[in-house]
């Protein structure tokens, strides 16, 4: 789940990827699948090939299932007959909610979907019923615990290579990037040694909505069903909720 800049937050996504490596391989060859088609196979021609790439890498997906995906995208094997577009509702407490779906079959998706949101007390809405809520923006988290430098270096290395905006809490700092420059911020932290706990573009909320008690966990009961699905790549939201 992306949403809000807690480190808990990214904690529980982490937990989360760990948990379901096939599910999380399986979405990551369809991010490249999907980009190759866009823009090619070669990733040094392809940004959001090279990122994809990177991400599977990351989570230490084989070379050969890569490549094998890059080719589905390229038309050069069968498979890889995948369409993407966006979901969005709201979920209990008025949550809003946007999904980024990738699916061979629009309909079944569609029908799985709308029965998630209402099981979990939730609504599918309207094309444009929250997206304007959103920001598309490179987020990448640094735990402090692990972090060979200070605060004020940390700033000034991520300002230097271009970030917009750094925010710092008790157990991290939060690196926030235009989508065109999250790859050379990313870069240059790496090779000043900051290894980031997470790094991704996401759709980041404008503001967000306080949800707790019982109405806070019928939004991750929610979100946890909607990230089970096969067909959801990720979920945003504007939550934001104690611990």
């Amino acid at each position: 789940m992306s949403g809000h800049s807690k480190w808990s937050t990214i904690k529980r996504k982490k937990a989360k990827v760990d948990a379901q490596r096939g599910k999380v391989f399986t979405r990551l060859a369809k991010e490249i699948i999907i980009a190759a088609r866009h823009g090619g196979k070669d990733p040094e021609g392809n940004a959001q090939l090279k990122t994809a790439i990177l991400k599977a890498k990351e989570a230490n997906i084989p070379n050969e299932n890569i490549n094998r995906a890059i080719l589905k995208g390229a038309g050069e094997l069968g498979g890889g007959n995948y369409e993407e577009f966006n979901y969005e509702g709201y979920g209990p407490g008025g949550v809003a909610v946007m999904l980024e779906i990738m699916t061979d079959n629009r309909n079944r998706t569609a029908g799985d979907i709308r029965f998630i949101f209402s099981k979990n007390g939730g609504s599918l809405g309207e094309s444009g019923c929250v997206a304007w809520m959103f920001q598309e923006k490179g987020q990448i988290v640094l735990e402090k615990a692990v972090c060979q430098i200070g605060e004020d270096d940390v700033m000034l290395l991520a300002i230097d290579a271009g970030a917009e905006d750094i925010k710092s809490d008790e157990e991290s700092y939060e690196v926030i990037t235009a989508p065109g420059d999250f790859a050379a911020v990313k870069e240059a932290l790496e090779s000043a040694g900051l290894s980031p706990a997470f790094a991704e573009i996401s759709m980041l909320p404008i503001n967000t909505v306080k949800v707790d008690g019982d109405e806070g966990e019928q939004v991750f009961k929610l979100i946890d069903a909607l990230e089970d699905h096969d067909d959801v790549q990720n979920v945003y939201t504007n939550i934001d909720t104690d611990d």
